[in-house]
């Protein structure tokens, strides 16, 4: 049973099959970005903080109890800019790349199982696609470099290219790594083998090396620092976003901060259970899987954070020297190494 499942039942028990059609899609998307909005809002200002904390300076504190509504006005600000463009822009790409970028990560939040019931979209090659469609937000960059008529944003989108072509195969290699333990794509599948121990205990130290790189892999695909080099504001102004403004710059924010929690929530999802609780201490009470699958994602969100406040920028040779020399050759032997541990049942199962 799942949410999609719910509506679909009820909307159709009260109107025509069409119109129940039509207004099932429509609720579950306002459901979603609803999500969405709330979600990117308060992990910028959970950024703000953590960043705060780690330099022993106030965050943000005046608007609102405890600076809580300081996002809600960041919005209210850029809702109400001015959309610029340059003279020379390809006008319709400019447009349109804000959306690609947007809807894939909309996209990717839908396949999570927030709760056992809570899951709006379950199909059977579901880490697939969560790898298919996150390559699809690269395309927004790409076009929002290329179609701003904008040097360095073009710098900006080239590196983004190369930098996310990289990182998603360590991402996909880390991933296919714990998919040998549960032999499924599917999301709520591979909760269901977890009842018996998360995947990261059930694989020991291959599920944690593959869980070390998928964070440093998915940390680069996010385009964060210490991989942010398609920003890198103290070399290419804002990147390849440096000719956007009001709205459609708030598209490109917003999205890596969704994108930064959709790698956090696989994380949790595929080596820490989801909304499986911890020794199944309340799996009596369905209602708190989404407390275990948001405190899981938001200890990991917390770790990239971290990141960003620790190590310094790369330089784009040490970004891929790092990937091609190191995490993919390392990725290749662990996933050996695993499927060897599988085939002798030298797994750990409680």
């Amino acid at each position: 049973m799942n949410i999609t499942k719910s509506i679909h039942e009820w909307l159709f028990s009260l109107m025509p099959e069409m119109t129940a059609s039509i207004v099932e899609m429509v609720l579950i998307a306002v459901i979603y970005l609803a999500i969405f909005a709330v979600a990117g809002l308060y992990l910028v200002l959970l950024e703000r903080k953590v960043a705060a904390w780690f330099q022993l300076r106030l965050g943000p504190n005046r608007v609102g109890y405890l600076g809580l509504l300081q996002t809600l006005a960041d919005a209210l600000k850029l809702v109400s800019k001015e959309l610029t463009i340059t003279e020379k822009a390809d006008k319709f790409l400019y447009n349109l790349a804000p959306y690609f970028v947007i809807i894939s990560a909309l996209m990717a939040l839908s396949l999570f199982p927030f709760t056992q019931e809570f899951q709006a979209f379950d199909i059977n090659i579901g880490i697939f696609f969560l790898i298919a469609i996150s390559s699809i937000g690269v395309i927004g960059i790409l076009l929002a470099g290329w179609s701003s008529n904008n040097k360095f944003a073009m710098i900006g989108a080239m590196r983004s290219g190369v930098q996310t072509i990289s990182y998603e195969l360590s991402v996909g290699l880390s991933l296919l790594t714990m998919v040998l333990m549960t032999g499924s794509l599917q999301l709520s599948e591979i909760i269901e083998v977890q009842k018996h121990g998360w995947l990261i205990v059930q694989g020991h130290i291959p599920a944690f090396i593959a869980f070390c790189i998928f964070l440093i892999a998915g940390t680069a695909e996010t385009n964060r620092a210490p991989f942010d080099l398609v920003e890198a504001e103290s070399e290419l102004g804002a990147g390849f976003h440096t000719e956007y403004s009001g709205m459609k710059f708030a598209y490109f924010f917003l999205a890596e901060f969704i994108n930064m929690f959709i790698i956090a929530a696989i994380a949790a999802t595929v080596f820490f259970g989801g909304y499986l609780s911890p020794f199944g201490i309340t799996e009596s009470i369905p209602l708190l899987g989404i407390f275990w699958f948001l405190a899981k994602t938001l200890v990991i969100i917390f770790l990239m954070m971290w990141f960003r406040w620790t190590f310094p920028r790369l330089r784009i040779d040490q970004l891929l020297i790092l990937e091609w020399k190191y995490l993919l050759p390392l990725n290749l032997m662990n996933l050996i190494l695993m499927a060897m541990m599988v085939l002798l049942g030298l797994t750990i199962q409680f």
